[in-house]
């Protein structure tokens, strides 16, 4: 009975430890504790704050876009000069934030009203009716004066997934955004995060016109020393664990920093997640398993459970935007282009009739993989709707390239479109 008990207790000991292993690095991956200072980006910490000080201090407005791939540290860059800006003691009453995402954001009047919100400004705003979008957020900035109506205060614009908002109808929110930042009555600082390269091109011409073309470009710079250190750091158990020796089995990771196997590692959230009592120490075989499955791109996993002709579709809707320069297109234009690749050169896809096509289409459009550019009620037949495809070209060929069992012919439309002209 005693030896019972005591391998009893063993037992509710290594549980008590894996769990306060378990929860002391779920805590460091999940709560995104910002740095004391971002890793590598010092020039570009430093340009962002003074851009900003300037409209929260001294009332100068300013429009930037911090350009660079997921996961290169945008978001971090701007969470830290917030987070100084606002300990500034003459930034703290004054400045206000407004924090917008393409993603949510899906048209201006949605835009409008989380600004409006944000802002507190739902009883000002009442039942009234505007005219137009820049009326709206005239009053609103407006209703921001201070006491004396003099002076406005400051509002720091955060526009995450920026190149949406470019979808946006007639870009007027950007239009709008921009032109206030380039009138002296109300101080304002536009910063957008965008991953694409070449966001400045998706801007119309008066949009563009009112930018201020500065950009901060992040890009990794860190060695692979560095970044095994970032990592090792995040992934150990602190010195003061209660239990040493499941702490030094645990920090074994360290030795992994000369193998290839885990060079494209991104997170180890998901290998960190499966701890548990029977699988109590991580191991080189969950870092890689995490990898692949954090480096996986969603829309492309989304479209290999497509139909042949759900993903035919969508190769209609990558041409039309390849022809017409990202232009909006409608059921109608996607359907004849469609039916010009069975015509002439398809042997494999059936022919379908129209309202099979179209139903393809709306589930294409439930997933989220097409949008109307106008998400408002629209009297415009559905045939007849404008749309835009929410994938890049890239994401579209890798898929090809891994859907089970692709027509061969469905792939060499994909490839060499532009032959067949």
């Amino acid at each position: 009975v005693c030896t019972g008990q005591v391998w009893m207790c063993v037992l509710m000991l290594c549980d008590c430890v894996c769990v306060q292993a378990q929860k002391l690095l779920r805590e460091r991956l999940c709560h995104q504790k910002l740095p004391d200072q971002p890793v590598g980006l010092d020039s570009q910490y430093k340009h962002m704050l003074e851009l900003l000080r300037r409209t929260a201090v001294h009332g100068e407005s300013n429009s930037v876009l911090i350009v660079g791939p997921r996961g290169s540290g945008k978001t971090m860059l701007l969470g830290c000069v917030l987070r100084e800006l606002m300990s500034l003691r003459e930034v703290q009453k004054n400045v206000l934030l407004v924090e917008l995402n393409g993603l949510l954001q899906t048209d201006d009047k949605i835009a409008l009203k989380e600004i409006t919100r944000q802002l507190h400004l739902e009883n000002v705003v009442g039942d009234k009716v505007f005219g137009s979008f820049a009326e709206n957020l005239a009053f609103l900035l407006e209703a921001l004066k201070k006491g004396d109506k003099s002076s406005s205060r400051p509002v720091l614009f955060v526009l995450d997934e920026f190149d949406l908002f470019a979808h946006h109808k007639n870009q007027t929110l950007l239009y709008n955004l921009l032109d206030v930042s380039q009138s002296a009555q109300t101080p304002v600082a536009v910063v957008g995060l965008t991953c694409r390269l070449d966001v400045l091109e998706l801007l119309e011409k008066r949009v563009k016109s009112r930018f201020s073309h500065r950009q901060i470009h992040l890009f990794s710079s860190l060695s692979f020393s560095q970044y095994v250190d970032v990592v090792r750091a995040q992934l150990s158990l602190p010195p003061d664990f209660p239990d040493p020796k499941f702490s030094d089995e645990w920090n074994h990771i360290s030795s992994s920093r000369n193998q290839t196997t885990v060079r494209d590692l991104c997170s180890c959230f998901l290998a960190v997640s499966r701890v548990s009592v029977s699988h109590s120490t991580l191991r080189e075989a969950d870092l890689i398993e995490a990898c692949r499955l954090i480096s996986a791109d969603s829309k492309a996993n989304v479209l290999h459970g497509l139909s042949i002709l759900e993903l035919c579709l969508i190769i209609a809707m990558k041409h039309l935007n390849d022809t017409y320069d990202g232009e909006p297109f409608n059921f109608q234009m996607v359907h004849n282009e469609f039916k010009k690749f069975i015509q002439r050169k398809s042997h494999s896809i059936h022919k379908f009739e129209k309202p099979v096509v179209m139903k393809a289409f709306e589930h294409l459009l439930q997933l989220e993989l097409v949008r109307p550019v106008d998400s408002g009620v629209c009297k415009v037949q559905r045939e007849y709707q404008l749309m835009r495809l929410m994938l890049e070209h890239g994401q579209v060929m890798e898929a090809l390239q891994k859907y089970p069992q692709c027509p061969t012919d469905v792939k060499q439309w994909a490839l060499s479109y532009n032959l067949l002209e």
